[in-house]
C-alpha cells in the first residue's frame, strides 16, 4: 500500500537519459529533425541541435529514432 501512495504522489523517480551530439560532425541533413521534431531543430549554422539534452523515458523513443537515422552517427544517447 505504501508503494501505491508513493506512485500517486510522484515520488518515484523516472529514469532520465542524456543526449550527446558531436555537433562538428553534423552535416545538417535534417533527418533527426524530421524523425523527432519535438526535440530537434536546425540552428542558425544550418546544423541540427537538440532542444533538450536531458530527456525522460517518455521522450526516449523519438530521440532514439533521431539517433538511428543520423547518417553520420553524431547523436549518442546514454
Amino acid at each position: 500500500m505504501a508503494k501505491e501512495k508513493k506512485e500517486k504522489k510522484g515520488t518515484l523517480s523516472e529514469k532520465s537519459y542524456k543526449i550527446a551530439q558531436e555537433h562538428e560532425k553534423c552535416i545538417g541533413c535534417g533527418a533527426c529533425v524530421a524523425s523527432c521534431p519535438s526535440n530537434w531543430e536546425l540552428g542558425t549554422d544550418g546544423k541540427a541541435k537538440p532542444i533538450k539534452t536531458k530527456i525522460s523515458e517518455k521522450e526516449l523513443a523519438c530521440n532514439k529514432e533521431a539517433e538511428s537515422v543520423c547518417p553520420v552517427q553524431c547523436i549518442h544517447i546514454k
